[in-house]
C-alpha cells in the first residue's frame, strides 16, 4: 500500500511549524495529595512536518495520547503538564522526521469555596498545560513545560463610580461629607475572566490552587454558585470597595507573583490576560501582558 503521507508534496519548498489533532477529549488520572482526580481534559497535538513529506501521521498522534491516558489508570500522572510532557516526548519517537513536538491541554478543575464556611460548594476554574519538547542535533530531547488557570469573578468599574458620586452629590449634599468618601457607590460590574500562565524554567512545581489564589486575589471579587440574599450583598460590596478596571487586575496580578512565588527564579516567563464582559458596553475590555520573574522582581524593587 502507497503510503500517500510519505509522499512528496506538490510545494515540495515549504516545510511546516505545527500539524496534529486538536479537540480530542480523554479522561486522565491525576495524584492530587491524599486523592486521585479525573479530569476531564481537551487536548491538542502537533509536530512540526519537513519539506519532503506531503502529510502527517495523524494517527500516531491519537494512539500516544490513548496509551499515555490508559497508563494513568494504573499509575496516575503527576500533573495535567507533567502528561503533556510524557505525550510530547513520545511524539518524537513516533514521529522520526518531526523536530518539535507541541501538546496544549485544558481541563474543567473544582475546588470547594464559599463565599462563607457554610455556603462551601465545589466552584468550577479551568486548568491549563503546556509542553513542547525539541530533538536537539545530537538526538536528545529538550523539554518545556507550562501550567496555568483561569478564573472567573467580578469587577466593578472605578470611573463610573466616581461619576455616579459626582453626580449624586448634587442630589444629596451629604455624600459631599469628606466621611462619606470611602463609602462605596454604585458602578456598572462586568463578569471578568482571567488567565495566568506560568512557562517553566526547569523542574520547578507549581500548585494550581496558588495560581487560582493569585488571579481571584486580583480580580473586585470571586463569584460562587451558592449565594443567598446576605451573600450577594456582601460580595457586591466587596467589588464596590475594591472597583479594578482591567489594567488593574493585570498589574496587580503580576505584582503578586514575586510575594507568592518566590522560590520560582528569575528566567520563569508569565502569560497573563484578562477580560471583562462589559455590562452597559457593546463591546468587552482585555488586557494581556508577558514578562519573566526576573523583570517583575526588578520593579518591585524600584
Amino acid at each position: 500500500m502507497t503510503d500517500v503521507h510519505a509522499l512528496a508534496p506538490a510545494r515540495g519548498e515549504l516545510s511546516l511549524r505545527s500539524v496534529g489533532i486538536s479537540g480530542i477529549r480523554k479522561p486522565l488520572s491525576v495524584q492530587r495529595h491524599d486523592r486521585v482526580n479525573t479530569l476531564a481534559a481537551t487536548f491538542r497535538i502537533a509536530v512540526d512536518l519537513p519539506s519532503s513529506r506531503k502529510g502527517s501521521d495523524l494517527s500516531r498522534n491519537a494512539e500516544v495520547l490513548a496509551e499515555i491516558v490508559d497508563e494513568t489508570v494504573l499509575r496516575p500522572a503527576a500533573s495535567l503538564e507533567s502528561a503533556c510532557s510524557a505525550i510530547a516526548r513520545e511524539l518524537l519517537l513516533r514521529h522520526a522526521y518531526a523536530t518539535e513536538a507541541s501538546v496544549q491541554a485544558s481541563a474543567e478543575y473544582f475546588l470547594r469555596k464559599g463565599v462563607s464556611e457554610a455556603k462551601r460548594s465545589y466552584e468550577d476554574y479551568t486548568l491549563l498545560a503546556e509542553a513542547s519538547a525539541f530533538r536537539n542535533s545530537g538526538g536528545s530531547v529538550r523539554l518545556e513545560r507550562a501550567i496555568g488557570a483561569e478564573a472567573v469573578g467580578m469587577t466593578a468599574c472605578p470611573c463610573a463610580m466616581e461619576t455616579c458620586r459626582e453626580r449624586l452629590v448634587t442630589e444629596y449634599p451629604l455624600l459631599a461629607d469628606p466621611a462619606f468618601r470611602t463609602l462605596p457607590m454604585i458602578s456598572h460590574n462586568q463578569r471578568n475572566r482571567t488567565r495566568l500562565v506560568l512557562e517553566l524554567a526547569g523542574d520547578e512545581e507549581v500548585e494550581v490552587d496558588d495560581i487560582i489564589a493569585a488571579i481571584e486575589a486580583a480580580q473586585s471579587s470571586p463569584t460562587y454558585a451558592i449565594l443567598k440574599r446576605g451573600d450577594e450583598a456582601q460580595v457586591v460590596l466587596d467589588a464596590h470597595r475594591r472597583p479594578k478596571f482591567v489594567e488593574d487586575v493585570l498589574r496587580d496580578l503580576l505584582a503578586s507573583l514575586p510575594e507568592r512565588f518566590p522560590s520560582l527564579p528569575d528566567s520563569v516567563v508569565v502569560r497573563a490576560s484578562t477580560v471583562s464582559e462589559e455590562s452597559i458596553h457593546k463591546y468587552n475590555v482585555e488586557a494581556s501582558h508577558r514578562v519573566s520573574f526576573g523583570d517583575l522582581r526588578r520593579s518591585a524593587d524600584r
